[in-house]
């Protein structure tokens, strides 16, 4: 009867079995992070190694997410009416009302 060698390294799992995960970068000009890709990675650390290797080549951004593509949530398209028009009467969400001063400058 063999025993299993315990220094053995176990098997790899294959890239497609890996979670996927949603990229988003934000750039040295931007104030927002926009997402740019996915990817498939083990868990969150290799997922933002692999994003920094792939979606900021040119050192172009300054902080990376990445998030479960499973842990995202979304409306449908074909039901923005129901989602978006009650919006439409609370005009007070509008910045039309408000002065903004000139030091804010980015909004």
């Amino acid at each position: 009867m063999s025993q299993a060698d315990p220094k053995a390294t176990p098997p790899a799992t294959p890239l497609k079995e890996w979670p996927l995960w949603e990229v988003f970068v934000r750039s040295k000009q931007g104030l927002e992070h926009k997402h740019c890709g996915s990817l498939h990675a083990a868990d969150a650390g290799q997922a933002l190694n692999m994003a920094r290797d792939v979606y900021t080549r040119r050192q172009e951004g300054v902080s990376i997410w990445v998030v479960p593509s499973a842990a995202i949530s979304a409306s449908a398209p074909d039901e923005k009416g129901l989602f978006f028009e009650p919006a439409a009467d609370k005009i007070y969400r509008h910045p039309t009302f408000y002065e903004i001063p000139d030091q804010v400058g980015h909004m």
